[in-house]
């Protein structure tokens, strides 16, 4: 893995900062000694810098503008760009209960802000030839989970082929494109869906979590991955060390993929 002080005087930007894998990956990055700008739609209330977040929603057009802008007035250039921000908020029952609006919500959140915010910094990156991107995709744009989560796992199918396609065209000119899948990760959120599970259910956490996981299977080494761990691969992947590496992606589920 990188060294902890390898990224000193790097600028990032980090969305969907302040909870879970992303506020673990603003965290590791600057403990590398990296600068970073994060975003969320709220100001968290124990906000150490002000001048480093900007509060705004990245499913917008004009939040992606705003994040943006203020990459260009704080930062003045940017060297990694690590999309976190995503996520699903659509109703279990499958298909038939997805509406355009759920479809919409799904893009918005988990596929155009990467594509905003790309088509607006990449610029800066391409003039020095150099820069990382990262897009946090999930396991689920294999493994789709059709009761809830078919519009999610589509969106983030589509973020996996946009950022393929981007890496094709630019890393011929210095910028590395990365994908980071991740499978199930213990968050706060996701350990919020279990008790609820759980209170549903009547049952105890450790069976709301097999209940969980029964559509995707098991998770053979027994165990959800940290958000640290997610950010360790991610502080690798935006490091010197990986510098030959593009256009891929890795998979941190635990083994829950079952195929090659």
């Amino acid at each position: 893995m990188s060294d902890r002080a390898d990224l000193i005087g790097r600028k990032a930007l980090v969305t969907g900062g302040t909870k879970g894998i992303g506020e673990a990956v603003v965290a590791r990055l600057r403990q590398g000694g990296a600068t970073v700008l994060t975003t969320a739609r709220a100001r968290p209330a124990n906000l150490a810098d002000a001048d480093l977040f900007v509060a705004a929603d990245v499913a917008t057009a004009d939040g992606c503008a705003a994040v943006a802008d203020a990459v260009r007035s704080r930062l003045g250039e940017v060297d990694i760009i690590v999309h976190v921000a995503g996520g699903s908020s659509a109703p279990a029952g499958g298909f038939a209960v997805l509406d355009d609006e759920e479809w919409r919500r799904a893009l918005d959140v988990n596929l155009f802000p990467a594509v905003r915010l790309d088509r607006a910094l990449l610029p800066m990156m391409l003039a020095r030839g150099s820069g990382v991107i990262v897009h946090v995709t999930s396991i689920q744009r294999e493994m789709p989970l059709p009761d809830a989560t078919i519009a999610y796992a589509s969106a983030k199918a589509a973020l996996s082929n946009y950022s393929k396609g981007l890496s094709k065209e630019v890393s011929p000119k210095g910028v590395r494109v990365v994908r980071v899948s991740p499978g199930r990760v213990e968050t706060e959120a996701s350990v919020g869906l279990v008790q609820e599970i759980a209170r549903q259910s009547k049952t105890d956490y450790a069976g709301a979590e097999k209940q969980l996981m029964r559509p995707l299977g098991s998770i053979p080494i027994g165990r959800p991955a940290k958000p640290r761990e997610v950010a360790d691969l991610i502080a690798f992947l935006v490091s010197p060390q990986a510098g030959s590496i593009t256009g891929t992606e890795y998979v941190i589920d635990g083994g829950t993929v079952p195929t090659v």
